[in-house]
């Protein structure tokens, strides 16, 4: 049996990836199954979102909460060094989800580095079930790569098998770029690059749903859009001459701003936006609501501030459900069309 260790920051298309490769792998003939050590605490009392997604896809015989045995929130360390006891717990599920599996794949936190206070983290996970690591990189600019590269460093400094590397969610602008200068940088480094995956609406872009789930709060109008996709997202703390021109450039956007600046808010809603979220928890005009509800907008009131909106979004990313087969098949596709999945087989066998 072979352990197959995905890893990523937070958007980075780590399910996405989880379910092409598994349902490659499964076209080849081979028994797989996922496990997600640390997943993320939802909003619902039904378990890890991936785990649920990978059990039904996989038909998997193991309960979620096996599949994903341990969960983190920022602020796990409230209950003490109880390293011992998460890693016994999860190296006990790891031993029932495995049972007859040629190869499992196993899916990071949403960063590597989450539990590393407690020696948790992903690169020692991966040095504790012998995995060989696939690392993704969302590229946005040159910090990415470095961020990318730091991680990889450290994985083969704790002496972890590195696959490669693979680009997930590419802009067509940034293409060329890590084709000349990424890809050869990491050639140089003797790095592989295991595929270039380009961004795909479907795949990227989350939904006003799963924004909803992330930041709670009250949702004020267009409970019949939540499936309305978010493509863009852009704070309003600006004046509205300053803010119209990027508005209008701006398609599909989250705009937040605060509840107390109705002008910005109606403004936003004559452009294209999926959702309005206002912070402070500060109830808007009734006008924004009125406007927002004619034009279908689903508006979301949250009693945080903007900065801290901000920060909870940045792990925000399209999610994959079982019901989704169009997502569930462009996964499948781009890791045929744009990954070296032969490869990563091989190297694994």
């Amino acid at each position: 049996m072979k352990n197959l260790y995905i890893m990523g920051s937070a958007g980075s298309g780590k399910t996405a990836m989880a379910v092409g490769l598994a349902l490659k792998f499964k076209q080849e003939g081979l028994k797989v199954a996922y496990f997600k050590p640390v997943g993320t605490s939802s909003t619902t009392a039904h378990g890890d979102e991936d785990a649920i997604l990978m059990k039904e896809l996989l038909a998997m015989s193991a309960p979620v909460e096996v599949i994903s045995p341990t969960t983190a929130s920022p602020f796990y360390l409230s209950r003490g060094n109880r390293s011992a006891e998460l890693l016994a717990t999860i190296k006990k599920a790891y031993d029932e989800v495995s049972q007859g599996a040629d190869i499992v794949i196993i899916d990071s936190a949403i960063f590597p580095h989450i539990m590393g206070t407690l020696g948790l983290d992903a690169p020692s996970l991966a040095l504790e079930f012998k995995a060989s690591v696939l690392y993704l990189i969302n590229i946005k600019n040159d910090y990415s790569l470095d961020q990318a590269m730091f991680f990889n460093h450290y994985i083969q400094n704790k002496g972890v098998p590195l696959l490669g590397n693979i680009f997930t969610h590419v802009p067509r602008p940034i293409q060329a770029k890590i084709e000349g200068v990424y890809k050869p940088l990491l050639h140089d480094l003797g790095l592989r690059t295991l595929g270039i995956v380009p961004k795909v609406r479907e795949l990227a872009n989350p939904s006003v749903a799963q924004v909803f789930e992330l930041l709670g709060g009250e949702l004020l109008t267009g409970e019949g859009n939540l499936d309305l996709l978010v493509e863009d997202i852009m704070v309003g703390a600006m004046t509205i001459e300053s803010a119209l021109g990027y508005m209008r450039r701006s398609n599909n956007k989250l705009f937040i701003t605060g509840g107390d600046r109705p002008d910005i808010a109606l403004a936003a809603l004559e452009t294209s936006t999926s959702c309005i979220i206002l912070t402070g928890g500060l109830y808007p005009d009734v006008k924004v609501i009125s406007r927002a509800a004619e034009k279908k907008v689903p508006v979301i009131l949250v009693h945080y501030d903007t900065y801290n909106a901000i920060e909870r979004l940045s792990e925000l990313s399209g999610r994959i459900t079982v019901n989704n087969k169009e997502s569930i098949n462009k996964a499948v596709e781009n890791v045929e069309r744009y990954c070296d999945w032969q490869g990563i087989l091989q190297s694994l066998k």
